[in-house]
């Protein structure tokens, strides 16, 4: 006779709490930075208007925050980690522009049913640890007829490939689906297809450019939470190793030659209308 014994559900608590400070590690808004033109083509796509009440999501150093309020719409940006806010902060200052940053949990928005125009995110509700919650949050706290617009790496792109090649060496946590799931168009539908009018994806690629491998593995090891923490847990013969390893990924995606580094990553533009 076969016994049936029951996974534990995971603790998403004690997994949010580590990956918050994963990702409050490093310095992720050097990275973010460069990541800005997405925050603008999303921005875009999400048909922003002066005067619609916007909220970014996971909003990192505040890319999208910030292309939502060059538009003159009303902006709050949010995250949960405060490092991250303040320095999307010092960004709107420096620009004049005026954004609201708040503390947040993108599983337990702070605000109130249909409060928003518009919802966005690059790069960051993806990494939520429940995928269901946040999406229903998003949609909650979404007036009807509003959209919701996402960035979302690309299981198969390049970042999708790279947080593969981490796992291989420092095993994600047990039970939580992976964030690249957000870069594909049937977990979307899973998501949000009960409440969206209309769901459009489009794939999109975001361009890293680097003087070299080397010039990428330094920067990321320093700066991107994920990787620096991964280095840190390692010991010398297995930060060699997982330096070789991505040193080969951006080595066959690379489309430079050898005179510098040009790795193109995929990733899902996605527009969702709410009922």
């Amino acid at each position: 006779m076969n016994t049936v014994i029951d996974k534990p559900a995971p603790d998403f608590t004690a997994i949010k709490q580590r990956q918050q400070a994963t990702w409050a590690s490093g310095d992720y808004a050097a990275i973010g930075t460069t990541l800005q033109i997405v925050g603008e083509t999303l921005v875009e796509a999400a048909d922003v208007r002066a005067g619609q009440a916007v909220l970014d999501v996971a909003a990192g150093n505040g890319n999208a925050s910030l292309a939502a309020a060059r538009r003159y719409a009303k902006v709050t940006s949010t995250d949960y980690v405060q490092a991250l806010l303040d320095k999307g902060r010092a960004r709107a200052e420096a620009e004049h522009l005026p954004v609201q940053f708040q503390l947040a949990d993108a599983e337990a928005l702070p605000f109130g049913n249909a409060s928003f125009d518009t919802v966005l995110s690059t790069f960051g509700v993806m990494f939520t640890p429940d995928h269901h919650r946040a999406a229903s949050e998003m949609l909650r706290v979404l007036r009807p007829g509003g959209r919701i617009a996402l960035a979302n790496w690309t299981p198969a792109g390049f970042i999708g490939r790279l947080f593969k090649v981490i796992g291989a060496h420092v095993p994600p946590p047990a039970g939580v689906q992976s964030p690249a799931l957000w870069g594909t168009e049937p977990h979307i539908v899973e998501l949000f297809g009960a409440q969206a009018a209309q769901i459009k994806c489009q794939r999109r690629h975001f361009n890293f450019r680097y003087h070299s491998a080397a010039h990428f593995v330094a920067v990321f090891r320093e700066f991107y939470g994920p990787t620096h923490k991964a280095f840190a847990a390692l010991d010398a013969a297995g930060a060699q190793s997982l330096e070789r390893a991505i040193t080969a990924l951006l080595d066959e995606l690379n489309v430079a030659g050898t005179d510098s580094l040009v790795v193109p990553g995929e990733y899902l533009e996605i527009v969702i209308t709410k009922h």
